[in-house]
């Protein structure tokens, strides 16, 4: 039976029901804040990106060679969308960390079938606030210091073949990690135990972060891939590891 609840068909299937219980009443007010918060962070740097480019454009071409706009402005597109993707789950999950806590309380309270007390958490998330930070920067440092040597993968010869599938499954782990840290360390479960903990049921943890990864890679679409991740790894902690901590 364990066996087939550690597949990645299941991980993703927590994904995708982290979406629907953002929707609840008494959990939806914990995301709306960070989404119209990281919308309109990322609007902003997308509009200051786009009208910078439009003027380096002007300056450097000259007027015979205005028809390569037509190549550059594509080009644009994709390098900015591969720069947005990439810090938006940094930045993203930055902004959104002390309320991603009380939103793992909020989905794991719904699913145990106990009433959520509203002053007393966002009083918690006031105090917990730098601790949700400086454990984001931990996430993040745990995040660089094995990315880079993974990066080096890709300039060496045959392995380089290999390396963007190991990436994608690092990545899909990164994820996994980041967002299933929110209810166990509510629990006082820390970053490092977290870490043996999901290793248990390693196939599912990488179908939840592999969907994460590819929502994520959708615009606009990622905007609810950080509650939705959030809630799914919550329901996730309670059913498949809570019971044996």
């Amino acid at each position: 039976m364990s066996m087939l609840k550690n597949n990645p068909v299941t991980g993703a299937r927590y994904l995708l029901r982290g979406l629907l219980l953002i929707q609840k009443p008494g959990i939806r007010q914990y995301v709306l804040i960070p989404i119209v918060i990281n919308t309109l962070l990322f609007s902003l740097l997308i509009w200051f990106g786009t009208n910078q480019f439009n003027h380096l454009v002007e300056w450097i071409l000259p007027t015979w060679l205005e028809w390569l706009e037509w190549f550059l402005w594509p080009l644009f597109a994709v390098t900015a969308s591969i720069i947005v993707f990439f810090t938006f789950i940094q930045i993203g999950n930055f902004i959104g960390a002390p309320f991603n806590s009380l939103l793992a309380e909020a989905v794991e309270r719904h699913l145990k079938g106990h009433r959520l007390q509203e002053t007393r958490a966002w009083r918690k998330m006031t105090a917990h606030l730098w601790p949700s930070l400086l454990s984001e920067w931990r996430k993040i440092i745990y995040f660089i210091s094995r990315g880079i040597p993974l990066l080096v993968l890709f300039i060496i010869p045959v392995v380089n073949v290999i390396a963007p599938l190991i990436w994608m499954g690092f990545s899909a782990w990164i994820l996994a990690l980041e967002y299933a840290d929110y209810p166990m360390e509510n629990h006082g479960i820390l970053f490092a135990d977290q870490r043996d903990i999901l290793k248990e049921k390693p196939l599912m943890v990488f179908g939840f972060g592999s969907a994460a990864l590819f929502l994520m890679a959708i615009p606009f679409v990622n905007f609810l891939v950080i509650p939705s991740a959030v809630a799914g790894a919550t329901a996730m902690w309670i059913e498949q590891f809570s019971k044996a901590y």
